[in-house]
């Protein structure tokens, strides 16, 4: 599925959407600055993929510091049967400079 940018995220969250959101930073990274997403580390994400089962078919969200990890993210879900996974274009960082 095709990545989002932080502009179309933005209105998303002010319009309040209905998406499955994830937040793969470090959990000291969500602490210091959090868009209000489910945080599960990149590192923790095999392990903890029990609590994203039911979302398999819906729109998963998901975002890092830069993209980097996030997109990372994506492969994974993807390889695990998820289907409409989207990237955030530069992560929280092009998030905070809009």
């Amino acid at each position: 599925m095709e990545d989002i940018n932080v502009q179309d995220l933005k209105s998303r969250l002010d319009s309040g959407d209905k998406f499955v959101f994830l937040d793969v930073r470090e959990e000291w990274e969500y602490e210091e600055d959090n868009l209000g997403a489910k945080n599960i580390p990149l590192g923790q994400l095999p392990d903890r993929l029990g609590e994203l089962e039911d979302y398999k078919d819906k729109e998963v969200i998901v975002h890092c510091r830069s993209g980097a990890r996030s997109g990372n993210a994506k492969k994974f879900l993807e390889s695990k049967g998820f289907n409409q996974v989207r990237n955030v274009l530069g992560g929280i960082m092009a998030y905070r400079n809009l």
